[in-house]
């Protein structure tokens, strides 16, 4: 899978440039997080890569193809998109029919139906739910409704806004497996997070928004490494990392057995 955007520049009504110009390129299947402020541009960047949103001027081009040439209904066949708000997006009366609607709807056989509801049931840990409504759901609960019923299309490009929110440890370690499980099968996962630490344990590649441009693309420890550039994004790297960078450690680090061993290597 491959998305390239060529001197993407977008306004809102207001007028004023949201995105500003942005050369991007991203493919294969490794996790790509897009971080940065509110209001940096992160929803915009992605929205435009299934048309909710069409550039004021440039290019967006999926797998070589302009997003002009299709409707969002279309693009939808290959990039899912899973709301920040799963109230937005439910709106059937139980988990199975929301886990079914999208395929019936681009004609996917009952077959393939019936065999990927049971795998995404599973995925998302919803299996004793799928006669349940959607609002009877806790809020964790919903979000992986969304997620489920996306996956459900199968997409080949998956993007999650800010899929953390609401989330506990348990939530969190069921989004690593299914980002997991998603690229082993050659999914695409695209997620803009404001949880640091969610974002270092689980994205090969980062991506820092700061006013509609790009000031940072690369890997966890590249971009965590350039505090003063993430700074001008009021971005901060995860607490463990921030702790070793004060105490001065040459590496980057982002969990407490890495802390300790490059703490033990320093002391020699």
């Amino acid at each position: 899978m491959d998305i390239t955007l060529k001197k993407l520049r977008y306004a809102y009504p207001t007028g004023d440039d949201i995105l500003k110009g942005i050369d991007l390129s991203i493919s294969g299947t490794e996790p790509v997080a897009i971080i940065g402020q509110n209001g940096a541009g992160k929803t915009t960047i992605v929205k435009h890569f299934n048309g909710i949103l069409r550039p004021k001027s440039g290019e967006v081009l999926i797998e070589g193809e302009s997003i002009e040439q299709k409707t969002t209904a279309q693009w939808a066949k290959k990039v899912g998109y899973v709301f920040q708000n799963p109230d937005d997006q439910l709106f059937l009366e139980s988990v199975r029919k929301e886990f079914t609607f999208g395929p019936k709807q681009i004609g996917m056989p009952q077959q393939e139906i019936e065999e990927r509801l049971n795998w995404v049931a599973e995925l998302v840990g919803l299996s004793d739910e799928l006669e349940v409504h959607p609002f009877d759901l806790n809020a964790t609960e919903k979000k992986f409704c969304t997620i489920g019923s996306i996956i459900m299309m199968n997409t080949s490009i998956v993007i999650f806004d800010e899929p953390t929110c609401g989330q506990d440890v348990n939530g969190n370690l069921r989004l690593r497996r299914i980002i997991q499980k998603l690229r082993d099968k050659g999914v695409l996962c695209i997620a803009i997070s404001h949880d640091m630490k969610f974002v270092a344990d689980n994205f090969e590649r980062i991506i820092v928004l700061c006013q509609g441009e790009i000031i940072l693309d690369g890997s966890a420890d590249e971009v965590f490494s350039e505090v003063a550039t993430l700074n001008k994004s009021f971005v901060t790297p995860p607490p463990i990392t921030r702790v070793g960078q004060g105490a001065g450690f040459k590496k980057t680090v982002f969990t407490t057995e890495a802390f300790m061993k490059v703490f033990e290597e320093e002391r020699r």
